[in-house]
């Protein structure tokens, strides 16, 4: 498999995995998963000329800018039928979201962003779970984003619930043990608990990603990722970096 869009091959992502070829599933066809785009299509990613990384810094005014016009209702049209058909032979987000689930916090929408610009990861409550950061390590290592942002939000239903500490029905008490570590950090602090606990989970989640994952923490130490943290505001629709 050639290289694609990112930083490590194959050979690379085996290597920083500390794992043989043996101990992946591969395809009948002889091909990994994150060589789909490749195989799948390979005339039309061909034809598409293959943008460079974006920088963190970069990717990250991007995000703040369009989350201005969307503040200031100056939205572009950035998910267009012409948009569709130029992102269908292959992916090349400029930044990667770990986000909470709730429905309105739609990343594409409230960072102003198109089809293809954002790799995006929603669970309840924005945690850093094994299927979250497996996601995340895809995106950087082998699409080749140079930026993860962790979003939490005012009023998040997963961060209350932590707060709350109540035994929960089915499997949704696995995420809320997820955040009461940072719920923790900040008990007794003034202020509105909850408030005060989305910021505290925001923080602890960009930390369990840097320390979770050899190939995230790796990208870092190279300057080839950063991981911040911000705090979308349901009233206003403004995001603020708080990590």
């Amino acid at each position: 498999m050639g290289r694609m869009d990112g930083f490590i091959g194959r050979r690379n992502v085996l290597k920083w995995a500390g794992i043989g070829s043996a101990g992946l599933a591969v395809s009948t066809a002889g091909g990994f998963l994150w060589g789909a785009q490749e195989a799948v299509t390979p005339q039309l990613a061909e034809a598409q000329e293959k943008p460079q990384p974006v920088s963190a810094d970069v990717a990250l005014q991007r995000i703040i800018e369009g989350n201005k016009r969307f503040v200031e209702d100056k939205r572009q049209n950035l998910q267009s039928k012409l948009r569709l058909q130029e992102t269908a032979a292959a992916q090349y987000p400029f930044a990667s979201i770990l986000t909470c689930a709730d429905s309105r916090l739609p990343a594409e929408i409230v960072l102003d962003q198109g089809l293809g610009d954002l790799f995006v990861v929603r669970v309840a409550g924005n945690v850093a779970s094994q299927t979250a950061i497996g996601s995340l390590e895809f995106s950087t290592a082998v699409l080749g984003t140079q930026l993860i942002m962790v979003v939490g939000h005012e009023r998040c239903g997963a961060v209350a619930a932590a707060v709350k500490g109540d035994p929960l029905p089915g499997r949704m008490g696995v995420f809320v043990e997820e955040i009461k570590p940072a719920v923790r950090l900040v008990r007794g602090k003034t202020g509105d608990p909850v408030d005060n606990a989305v910021a505290a989970n925001v923080k602890y989640q960009v930390d369990n990603l840097k320390q979770k994952s050899t190939i995230l923490s790796n990208l870092i130490t190279e300057g080839k990722l950063k991981i911040v943290g911000g705090r979308y505001d349901l009233d206003t629709g403004e995001l603020t970096i708080v990590a």
